[in-house]
Protein backbone atom coordinates (compact mmCIF):
# COMPACT_ATOMS: atom_id res chain seq x y z
CA UNK A 1 0.00 0.00 0.00
CA UNK A 2 0.70 3.39 -0.32
CA UNK A 3 0.71 6.19 2.10
CA UNK A 4 1.03 4.15 5.54
CA UNK A 5 1.35 6.66 7.71
CA UNK A 6 -2.27 6.94 9.43
CA UNK A 7 -4.01 10.01 9.25
CA UNK A 8 -6.87 11.50 10.93
CA UNK A 9 -9.99 13.47 9.78
CA UNK A 10 -9.83 16.41 7.51
CA UNK A 11 -11.03 19.60 9.23
CA UNK A 12 -12.14 20.75 5.86
CA UNK A 13 -14.44 19.00 3.71
CA UNK A 14 -13.97 18.00 -0.57
CA UNK A 15 -17.67 18.07 -0.71
CA UNK A 16 -19.31 19.99 -2.43
CA UNK A 17 -21.81 22.19 0.08
CA UNK A 18 -24.85 20.68 -1.51
CA UNK A 19 -24.85 16.99 -1.50
CA UNK A 20 -28.12 15.15 -2.05
CA UNK A 21 -27.08 12.24 -3.86
CA UNK A 22 -23.86 9.96 -3.39
CA UNK A 23 -22.79 7.26 -5.45
CA UNK A 24 -20.19 4.49 -4.04
CA UNK A 25 -18.63 2.16 -6.73
CA UNK A 26 -17.05 -0.93 -5.52
CA UNK A 27 -17.57 -3.84 -8.05
CA UNK A 28 -16.03 -6.91 -6.54
CA UNK A 29 -14.69 -9.56 -5.16
CA UNK A 30 -17.05 -10.10 -2.00
CA UNK A 31 -14.01 -9.62 0.41
CA UNK A 32 -13.60 -6.61 -0.55
CA UNK A 33 -17.02 -5.46 -0.36
CA UNK A 34 -16.92 -6.96 2.80
CA UNK A 35 -14.04 -4.79 3.93
CA UNK A 36 -15.20 -1.71 2.30
CA UNK A 37 -19.00 -1.69 3.79
CA UNK A 38 -18.53 0.34 6.67
CA UNK A 39 -18.26 3.27 4.25
CA UNK A 40 -22.10 3.40 4.52
CA UNK A 41 -22.36 4.10 8.01
CA UNK A 42 -19.60 6.84 7.82
CA UNK A 43 -21.20 8.72 4.82
CA UNK A 44 -24.92 8.42 6.22
CA UNK A 45 -23.21 9.87 9.76
CA UNK A 46 -22.13 12.48 7.97
CA UNK A 47 -25.42 12.75 5.82
CA UNK A 48 -28.19 11.85 7.13
CA UNK A 49 -30.34 12.94 4.92
CA UNK A 50 -28.51 12.27 1.12
CA UNK A 51 -29.72 9.43 -0.67
CA UNK A 52 -26.87 7.18 -0.93
CA UNK A 53 -26.30 4.22 -3.50
CA UNK A 54 -23.76 1.75 -3.88
CA UNK A 55 -22.80 0.38 -7.46
CA UNK A 56 -21.76 -3.54 -7.20
CA UNK A 57 -21.80 -6.53 -9.77
CA UNK A 58 -24.67 -8.84 -9.94
CA UNK A 59 -22.13 -11.54 -8.29
CA UNK A 60 -20.77 -9.66 -5.14
CA UNK A 61 -23.99 -6.99 -4.51
CA UNK A 62 -25.94 -9.42 -1.92
CA UNK A 63 -22.24 -8.38 0.13
CA UNK A 64 -24.47 -5.09 0.83
CA UNK A 65 -27.65 -5.48 -0.58
CA UNK A 66 -29.37 -5.11 3.06
CA UNK A 67 -27.16 -2.51 4.56
CA UNK A 68 -29.55 -0.47 6.63
CA UNK A 69 -27.33 2.88 5.68
CA UNK A 70 -28.01 2.54 1.65
CA UNK A 71 -31.03 3.48 0.29
CA UNK A 72 -30.09 1.61 -3.14
CA UNK A 73 -28.18 -0.99 -4.38
CA UNK A 74 -27.36 -0.87 -8.05
CA UNK A 75 -26.41 -3.99 -10.12
CA UNK A 76 -24.10 -4.19 -12.98
CA UNK A 77 -24.94 -7.44 -14.89
CA UNK A 78 -20.98 -7.28 -16.09
CA UNK A 79 -21.01 -11.07 -16.59
CA UNK A 80 -24.08 -10.83 -19.01
CA UNK A 81 -22.77 -8.23 -20.92
CA UNK A 82 -19.30 -10.42 -21.18
CA UNK A 83 -21.21 -12.93 -22.80
CA UNK A 84 -23.09 -10.60 -25.15
CA UNK A 85 -19.42 -9.29 -26.44
CA UNK A 86 -19.03 -12.99 -26.72
CA UNK A 87 -21.62 -14.38 -28.69
CA UNK A 88 -21.38 -11.09 -30.99
CA UNK A 89 -25.03 -9.73 -29.80
CA UNK A 90 -23.88 -6.10 -30.73
CA UNK A 91 -27.04 -4.41 -31.22
CA UNK A 92 -28.40 -5.65 -27.77
CA UNK A 93 -25.17 -5.13 -25.98
CA UNK A 94 -25.19 -1.49 -27.41
CA UNK A 95 -28.87 -1.30 -26.19
CA UNK A 96 -27.95 -2.86 -22.46
CA UNK A 97 -25.00 -0.12 -22.12
CA UNK A 98 -27.01 2.69 -23.21
CA UNK A 99 -29.74 1.70 -20.72
CA UNK A 100 -27.47 1.45 -17.84
CA UNK A 101 -25.60 4.55 -18.67
CA UNK A 102 -29.21 6.63 -19.03
CA UNK A 103 -30.50 5.04 -16.06
CA UNK A 104 -27.67 5.97 -13.82
CA UNK A 105 -27.14 9.22 -14.83
CA UNK A 106 -30.79 9.74 -14.35
CA UNK A 107 -30.16 9.42 -10.70
CA UNK A 108 -28.09 13.02 -10.94
CA UNK A 109 -25.94 12.03 -8.12
CA UNK A 110 -23.98 15.06 -6.63
CA UNK A 111 -20.63 12.88 -5.98
CA UNK A 112 -19.38 9.32 -6.74
CA UNK A 113 -16.94 7.50 -4.85
CA UNK A 114 -14.57 4.97 -6.75
CA UNK A 115 -13.55 2.53 -3.76
CA UNK A 116 -12.01 0.26 -6.15
CA UNK A 117 -9.74 2.58 -8.56
CA UNK A 118 -9.77 0.49 -11.44
CA UNK A 119 -10.47 1.10 -15.28
CA UNK A 120 -13.87 -0.52 -15.17
CA UNK A 121 -14.71 1.40 -11.63
CA UNK A 122 -13.49 4.66 -12.72
CA UNK A 123 -15.41 4.42 -16.36
CA UNK A 124 -19.01 3.81 -14.28
CA UNK A 125 -18.16 6.30 -11.77
CA UNK A 126 -17.49 8.73 -15.01
CA UNK A 127 -20.66 7.63 -16.81
CA UNK A 128 -22.53 8.25 -13.74
CA UNK A 129 -22.51 12.20 -14.42
CA UNK A 130 -21.48 13.19 -11.11
CA UNK A 131 -19.80 16.49 -10.85
CA UNK A 132 -17.80 15.46 -8.19
CA UNK A 133 -15.93 12.15 -8.59
CA UNK A 134 -13.10 10.98 -6.28
CA UNK A 135 -10.95 7.99 -6.58
CA UNK A 136 -9.08 5.64 -4.70
CA UNK A 137 -5.59 5.26 -5.72
CA UNK A 138 -6.95 5.31 -9.57
CA UNK A 139 -4.91 3.22 -11.86
CA UNK A 140 -5.14 1.97 -15.76
CA UNK A 141 -5.20 5.31 -16.74
CA UNK A 142 -8.90 6.10 -14.16
CA UNK A 143 -7.34 9.23 -12.80
CA UNK A 144 -8.22 10.79 -15.87
CA UNK A 145 -12.34 10.13 -15.64
CA UNK A 146 -11.74 11.71 -11.66
CA UNK A 147 -12.29 14.87 -10.54
CA UNK A 148 -9.69 14.20 -7.31
CA UNK A 149 -7.60 10.91 -6.97
CA UNK A 150 -6.86 10.14 -3.30
CA UNK A 151 -4.03 8.16 -2.91
CA UNK A 152 -4.36 4.41 -0.88
CA UNK A 153 -2.84 3.97 2.31
CA UNK A 154 -3.86 2.34 5.86
CA UNK A 155 -2.39 0.00 7.93
CA UNK A 156 -1.41 -3.57 6.28
CA UNK A 157 -1.81 -5.30 9.19
CA UNK A 158 -5.44 -3.80 10.17
CA UNK A 159 -8.67 -5.24 8.09
CA UNK A 160 -10.74 -2.82 6.00
CA UNK A 161 -7.77 -0.04 6.90
CA UNK A 162 -7.68 0.88 2.70
CA UNK A 163 -11.20 2.08 2.86
CA UNK A 164 -10.63 3.55 6.27
CA UNK A 165 -7.73 5.78 5.19
CA UNK A 166 -10.35 6.92 1.82
CA UNK A 167 -12.78 7.59 4.38
CA UNK A 168 -10.58 9.56 6.73
CA UNK A 169 -9.78 11.58 3.66
CA UNK A 170 -12.81 12.07 2.45
CA UNK A 171 -13.37 13.49 6.49
CA UNK A 172 -15.60 11.20 7.45
CA UNK A 173 -15.75 10.02 10.97
CA UNK A 174 -14.24 6.10 11.29
CA UNK A 175 -14.62 5.16 15.24
CA UNK A 176 -15.81 3.12 14.51
CA UNK A 177 -15.55 1.77 11.23
CA UNK A 178 -16.97 -1.98 12.17
CA UNK A 179 -17.63 -4.61 9.18
CA UNK A 180 -21.85 -4.70 8.34
CA UNK A 181 -23.35 -7.08 6.33
CA UNK A 182 -27.03 -7.70 7.93
CA UNK A 183 -28.92 -9.89 6.01
CA UNK A 184 -33.29 -10.05 5.54
CA UNK A 185 -35.61 -11.85 7.54
CA UNK A 186 -36.05 -13.94 4.67
CA UNK A 187 -32.51 -15.52 4.73
CA UNK A 188 -32.29 -15.68 8.34
CA UNK A 189 -35.21 -17.76 8.53
CA UNK A 190 -33.73 -20.22 5.75
CA UNK A 191 -30.76 -20.36 8.20
CA UNK A 192 -32.52 -21.12 11.47
CA UNK A 193 -34.63 -23.49 9.51
CA UNK A 194 -30.96 -25.53 8.30
CA UNK A 195 -30.07 -25.34 12.09
CA UNK A 196 -33.59 -27.01 12.93
CA UNK A 197 -33.78 -29.73 10.41
CA UNK A 198 -30.05 -30.76 10.27
CA UNK A 199 -30.03 -31.04 14.43
CA UNK A 200 -27.48 -28.28 14.71
CA UNK A 201 -29.00 -26.66 17.88
CA UNK A 202 -26.23 -27.43 19.88
CA UNK A 203 -23.90 -25.60 17.77
CA UNK A 204 -21.73 -26.30 14.97
CA UNK A 205 -18.28 -25.01 12.99
CA UNK A 206 -18.69 -24.06 9.64
CA UNK A 207 -15.82 -24.55 6.78
CA UNK A 208 -14.83 -22.28 3.95
CA UNK A 209 -11.99 -24.10 2.21
CA UNK A 210 -13.02 -22.55 -1.26
CA UNK A 211 -11.44 -19.73 -3.16
CA UNK A 212 -10.88 -18.33 -6.38
CA UNK A 213 -6.89 -18.21 -6.19
CA UNK A 214 -5.19 -21.69 -5.94
CA UNK A 215 -2.57 -19.96 -3.95
CA UNK A 216 -5.22 -18.83 -1.19
CA UNK A 217 -5.99 -22.57 -1.25
CA UNK A 218 -5.33 -25.54 1.97
CA UNK A 219 -5.21 -28.89 0.97
CA UNK A 220 -8.10 -31.22 0.02
CA UNK A 221 -6.50 -34.12 2.16
CA UNK A 222 -5.96 -31.60 5.25
CA UNK A 223 -9.36 -30.41 5.18
CA UNK A 224 -10.63 -34.41 4.67
CA UNK A 225 -8.36 -34.88 7.96
CA UNK A 226 -9.43 -31.61 9.91
CA UNK A 227 -13.11 -31.84 9.44
CA UNK A 228 -13.13 -35.43 10.39
CA UNK A 229 -10.75 -34.73 13.73
CA UNK A 230 -13.30 -31.66 14.40
CA UNK A 231 -16.29 -34.10 14.46
CA UNK A 232 -14.64 -36.85 16.11
CA UNK A 233 -12.33 -35.28 18.51
CA UNK A 234 -14.14 -32.35 19.17
CA UNK A 235 -17.65 -33.66 19.35
CA UNK A 236 -19.23 -30.69 17.13
CA UNK A 237 -20.89 -30.97 13.42
CA UNK A 238 -19.45 -29.09 10.64
CA UNK A 239 -21.07 -27.38 8.00
CA UNK A 240 -19.17 -27.33 4.34
CA UNK A 241 -20.26 -23.86 2.50
CA UNK A 242 -19.10 -22.94 -1.29
CA UNK A 243 -20.77 -22.38 -4.26
CA UNK A 244 -21.79 -24.15 -7.22
CA UNK A 245 -18.18 -24.21 -9.15
CA UNK A 246 -16.67 -25.68 -6.14
CA UNK A 247 -18.72 -29.11 -6.35
CA UNK A 248 -15.95 -31.05 -7.28
CA UNK A 249 -13.27 -30.47 -4.91
CA UNK A 250 -15.84 -30.64 -2.24
CA UNK A 251 -16.80 -33.93 -3.41
CA UNK A 252 -12.98 -34.77 -2.95
CA UNK A 253 -12.87 -33.19 0.49
CA UNK A 254 -15.97 -35.33 1.72
CA UNK A 255 -15.13 -38.27 -0.45
CA UNK A 256 -12.06 -38.97 1.88
CA UNK A 257 -13.51 -38.68 5.51
CA UNK A 258 -14.70 -41.87 7.16
CA UNK A 259 -18.72 -42.56 6.72
CA UNK A 260 -18.99 -42.08 10.43
CA UNK A 261 -17.55 -38.46 10.70
CA UNK A 262 -19.34 -37.64 7.24
CA UNK A 263 -22.74 -38.60 9.11
CA UNK A 264 -22.23 -35.14 11.12
CA UNK A 265 -20.99 -32.91 8.11
CA UNK A 266 -23.68 -31.27 6.22
CA UNK A 267 -22.82 -30.14 2.58
CA UNK A 268 -24.03 -27.38 1.76
CA UNK A 269 -21.73 -26.55 -1.17
CA UNK A 270 -23.49 -25.21 -4.02
CA UNK A 271 -27.24 -24.94 -2.28
CA UNK A 272 -27.00 -22.15 -0.87
CA UNK A 273 -27.36 -18.24 -2.38
CA UNK A 274 -24.67 -15.93 -0.75
CA UNK A 275 -27.10 -14.21 1.76
CA UNK A 276 -28.62 -17.38 3.29
CA UNK A 277 -24.79 -19.12 3.23
CA UNK A 278 -23.88 -15.50 5.27
CA UNK A 279 -26.53 -15.99 7.35
CA UNK A 280 -25.56 -19.59 8.61
CA UNK A 281 -21.96 -17.90 9.05
CA UNK A 282 -23.76 -15.67 11.71
CA UNK A 283 -24.84 -18.44 13.67
CA UNK A 284 -22.30 -21.04 13.76
CA UNK A 285 -20.10 -21.26 16.79
CA UNK A 286 -16.85 -20.66 14.94
CA UNK A 287 -15.67 -20.22 10.94
CA UNK A 288 -12.64 -21.76 10.10
CA UNK A 289 -11.57 -20.69 6.73
CA UNK A 290 -9.19 -19.39 4.01
CA UNK A 291 -8.86 -16.06 2.55
CA UNK A 292 -12.48 -16.22 1.11
CA UNK A 293 -15.93 -13.30 1.49
CA UNK A 294 -17.65 -14.92 3.89
CA UNK A 295 -14.63 -16.03 5.90
CA UNK A 296 -14.67 -12.50 6.38
CA UNK A 297 -17.97 -11.78 7.08
CA UNK A 298 -17.62 -13.62 10.42
CA UNK A 299 -16.14 -10.76 11.72
CA UNK A 300 -19.33 -8.58 10.96
CA UNK A 301 -21.43 -11.15 12.81
CA UNK A 302 -18.83 -11.24 16.16
CA UNK A 303 -18.43 -15.08 15.23
CA UNK A 304 -14.90 -16.66 16.15
CA UNK A 305 -12.84 -17.62 13.75
CA UNK A 306 -9.84 -19.54 12.62
CA UNK A 307 -8.00 -17.99 9.46
CA UNK A 308 -5.38 -19.66 7.44
CA UNK A 309 -3.42 -17.41 5.12
CA UNK A 310 -0.40 -17.40 3.43
CA UNK A 311 0.42 -15.93 -0.43
CA UNK A 312 -2.15 -13.17 0.11
CA UNK A 313 -2.65 -11.73 3.65
CA UNK A 314 -5.66 -8.96 3.50
CA UNK A 315 -4.93 -8.22 7.51
CA UNK A 316 -3.01 -9.92 10.17
CA UNK A 317 -3.57 -8.12 12.92
CA UNK A 318 -7.20 -10.29 14.74
CA UNK A 319 -10.09 -8.15 14.32
CA UNK A 320 -11.68 -9.49 17.48
CA UNK A 321 -10.56 -10.61 20.51
CA UNK A 322 -12.36 -13.92 19.17
CA UNK A 323 -10.15 -13.54 15.58
CA UNK A 324 -7.29 -16.25 15.22
CA UNK A 325 -5.05 -15.56 12.02
CA UNK A 326 -2.76 -18.14 11.14
CA UNK A 327 -0.05 -17.23 9.04
CA UNK A 328 3.50 -19.10 8.81
CA UNK A 329 5.90 -15.78 8.36
CA UNK A 330 7.82 -17.04 5.50
CA UNK A 331 10.91 -14.76 4.07
CA UNK A 332 8.40 -14.96 0.29
CA UNK A 333 5.19 -14.12 1.97
CA UNK A 334 3.18 -12.38 1.43
CA UNK A 335 3.77 -12.42 -2.35
CA UNK A 336 -0.25 -11.91 -3.54
CA UNK A 337 0.26 -14.44 -6.00
CA UNK A 338 4.18 -13.84 -7.45
CA UNK A 339 5.04 -17.64 -6.35
CA UNK A 340 8.48 -18.06 -6.65
CA UNK A 341 8.50 -21.52 -4.79
CA UNK A 342 7.57 -23.42 -7.96
CA UNK A 343 3.85 -23.62 -7.16
CA UNK A 344 4.60 -25.25 -3.95
CA UNK A 345 2.88 -22.71 -1.83
CA UNK A 346 4.94 -23.84 0.54
CA UNK A 347 3.20 -21.21 2.60
CA UNK A 348 0.20 -22.94 2.66
CA UNK A 349 1.90 -26.05 3.39
CA UNK A 350 3.44 -24.57 6.70
CA UNK A 351 -0.33 -24.74 7.95
CA UNK A 352 -0.74 -28.73 9.37
CA UNK A 353 -3.60 -30.15 11.11
CA UNK A 354 -2.66 -30.58 14.35
CA UNK A 355 -1.88 -27.01 14.99
CA UNK A 356 -5.46 -25.87 12.77
CA UNK A 357 -6.99 -28.15 14.88
CA UNK A 358 -5.84 -26.40 17.81
CA UNK A 359 -6.72 -23.24 16.98
CA UNK A 360 -10.52 -24.80 16.46
CA UNK A 361 -10.38 -26.13 19.97
CA UNK A 362 -9.07 -22.52 21.64
CA UNK A 363 -11.64 -20.96 19.47
CA UNK A 364 -14.87 -22.60 20.85
CA UNK A 365 -14.25 -22.01 24.55
CA UNK A 366 -14.67 -18.12 23.18
CA UNK A 367 -18.04 -18.55 21.74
Amino acid sequence: MECRQPVGAHKGSMFPKRVEKILIVRLSARGDLVFASPLARALRERFPDAHIAWLAEARTSDVVSHNPHLDEVIVWNRGEWKQLFRSFQWRRLAREVGEFVRSLQSRRFDVAIDAQGLLRSGLVTYVSGAGHRFGLGSREGSGLLMTRVLPRGGEDREIGSEYKFLAQQLGLNTTPFAIEIPRSDKEMAFARGIVEDRGLGDGFVIACPFTTRFYKHWFEDRWSDLITRMVDELSVPVVLLGGPDDRQAAESILGAIPAGAAEKVVDLVGKTRLGEASALVGLCDLLVGVDTGLSHMAHGYGRPTVLLFGSNTPYLDPPLPTSQILWAGLPCSPCRGRLTCDNRVDCMVAHEVPGVLAAVRHGLTLA
